[in-house]
């Protein structure tokens, strides 16, 4: 009798990345790509003058975290990310918190991507081509001061 996966664990196979949806403060936006979902501990040096190694240690410092950017298609009459760079005043800007939740099969998340306080910092327009037949993309960047990331 052939094997028909349904005893099979849920947990052997990982996770595809192409079902995730994205909340923006508390909208829902639709994006074909997010990427830059990255943290670094920056690396401090030290030796102390007594020390019989000639040579520095290395201990962590500082969290640093990169800028998040998604791309979405371009929609008549939708100025979302425009509109929002456009708020940028000298030092000040509309901070909101950014969701990225990656989706199973029934549409609940299995991992959650928490953006604290993201604002834009780069709006990209798309390209365009005379030739080409491809949806108008344009991209947004966001730095953010903070992110938390949670398994469902």
């Amino acid at each position: 009798m052939a094997d028909d996966g349904s005893t099979q664990s849920t947990t052997v196979w990982p996770l595809p990345k192409f079902h995730f949806q994205v909340t923006w403060d508390s909208a829902v936006m639709s994006f074909e790509e997010v990427s830059g979902l990255d943290v670094e501990a920056q690396a401090i040096e030290y030796r102390h003058g007594d020390s019989p190694v000639f040579s520095t240690i290395k201990m962590p410092g500082l969290k640093k975290y990169g800028n998040v950017t998604m791309k979405k298609g371009v929609f008549k009459s939708d100025n979302t990310f425009w509109d929002w760079f456009n708020q940028i005043k000298m030092n000040t800007v509309k901070r909101v918190p950014v969701t990225i939740s990656l989706l199973d099969e029934a549409g609940k998340p299995t991992m959650v991507w928490t953006l604290i306080n993201a604002w834009p910092t780069k709006v990209t327009g798309t390209d365009l081509k005379s030739e080409g037949n491809e949806v108008a993309v344009e991209t947004i960047e966001v730095a953010h001061e903070g992110l938390t990331i949670s398994n469902a």
